[in-house]
């Protein structure tokens, strides 16, 4: 892992949306409010979200995407002979970026070979990515192993199935003992003569943990995205998770305003992305396509507006040109764009009240967020 970076622990999130054919429960989940936000009857998939326990150190009662820490297993040696088919192709068959290499986020860029990896560091984040998915909501995303020669096990362009072929019980054997310990990942693989389907998550993007925010824990994490042909068996892991649930992205943003549930800003923000796409086969296509442009690294930098918050992003007009040196602005700090129409920010007013204001182009071909108003006041100031 990255030693290096010392404000920071390592992680991989992954965005899964699984499809959901329309239905008469669909057209019960939809909400009667006036929204500029699709419809919920309008998505052909759900998203799964997870509420973390009461207990945790960090967002406690959150609902977030699943996902978690790197381990040092995630890179180990172990998994040359899981991927033994793959091995020898480039960067174990996985797509290259065309992203110039000086302007990777770290958690991308750093060479994690020189720091003692025995595999790439965008392998090990999938693993992480995809380890910590089954371990929260048991959902397992694996591949048979290829008798043949290696290459991509999964064209970019299929929908990727989730079926590893096991029952329940034998699953929820693995579950245990990968939450146990990580390393039993690479065990479950080894003896199931499986891989994990690195190959079906995209690149989408990085999100960094704001000082004294959620607690002292900072989180340099990458965001993956998975796109699947329907919903799979999930289970709460009845420790780091509480609650599990497939949701549409309007849902949940809607369930967010009414206090029903709390999400954090990257989760609003990224929800927010996917209300771009209501169906699950457009949000694939985009994603597969946009994944080799590479990604910017985000960390919200915080200015105080009166009671409450401004969490300025990068390409916002007063977003601090070295936002390492600190994570606090102030009005004095040195702008990283002049143009005045320059926003890229979310405005907190309180805890479940988030408005995005978003003017900038964003970068690496991505998506700009659905943007709503929650008062007259707020519509003025966005687009």
């Amino acid at each position: 892992m990255n030693t290096v970076l010392r404000h920071w622990k390592e992680a991989a999130t992954l965005i899964l949306a699984a499809e959901h054919r329309l239905g008469a429960d669909t057209l019960l989940s939809v909400r009667s409010r006036n929204s500029q936000l699709p419809p919920c009857s309008s998505f052909n998939y759900r998203v799964l979200m997870l509420k973390r326990s009461g207990r945790s150190g960090f967002m406690p009662n959150a609902y977030v995407f699943p996902g978690g820490m790197l381990d040092s297993s995630d890179f180990s040696s172990d998994w040359l002979g899981i991927f033994k088919t793959v091995g020898k192709s480039p960067s174990f068959g996985l797509r290259g970026v065309k992203q110039p290499m000086e302007t990777r986020p770290p958690i991308f860029a750093t060479d994690r070979l020189k720091l003692g990896s025995s595999i790439p560091g965008e392998v090990a984040l999938r693993i992480c990515a995809l380890r910590e998915t089954f371990e929260e909501s048991g959902v397992l995303l694996v591949v048979p192993k290829p008798e043949g020669g290696g290459g991509v096990i999964n064209p970019p362009e299929d929908i990727s199935v989730c079926d590893p072929q096991l029952c329940s019980t034998e699953l929820s054997k693995w579950r245990t003992l990968v939450n146990q310990n990580p390393s039993n990942f690479i065990r479950m693989c080894r003896e199931l003569e499986v891989m994990p389907n690195i190959w079906a998550l995209q690149e989408w993007g990085n999100w960094l943990t704001p000082e004294d925010r959620y607690g002292k824990s900072r989180f340099d994490t990458a965001f993956f995205i998975c796109c699947l042909k329907e919903i799979p068996h999930t289970l709460q892991d009845e420790r780091e998770i509480q609650h599990f649930q497939w949701s549409t992205p309007t849902d949940v943003l809607q369930s967010y305003q009414a206090r029903e549930l709390w999400i954090a800003p990257p989760q609003f923000y990224e929800l927010s992305r996917l209300c771009r796409f209501p169906l699950l086969n457009d949000l694939h296509s985009f994603s597969c396509q946009r994944a080799t442009e590479g990604c910017e690294q985000w960390m919200p930098v915080l200015l105080p507006n009166g009671e409450h918050y401004i969490s300025l992003l990068p390409g916002d007009k007063l977003y601090p040109s070295d936002s390492s040196a600190k994570s606090e602005s102030d009005e004095n700090a040195e702008p990283h764009l002049k143009e005045e129409s320059a926003l890229h920010r979310v405005l907190l007013s309180d805890p479940y009240t988030m408005t995005l204001q978003v003017t900038i182009t964003p970068k690496y071909k991505h998506l700009l967020p659905v943007m709503e108003s929650t008062s007259p006041k707020d519509s003025k100031s966005q687009l």
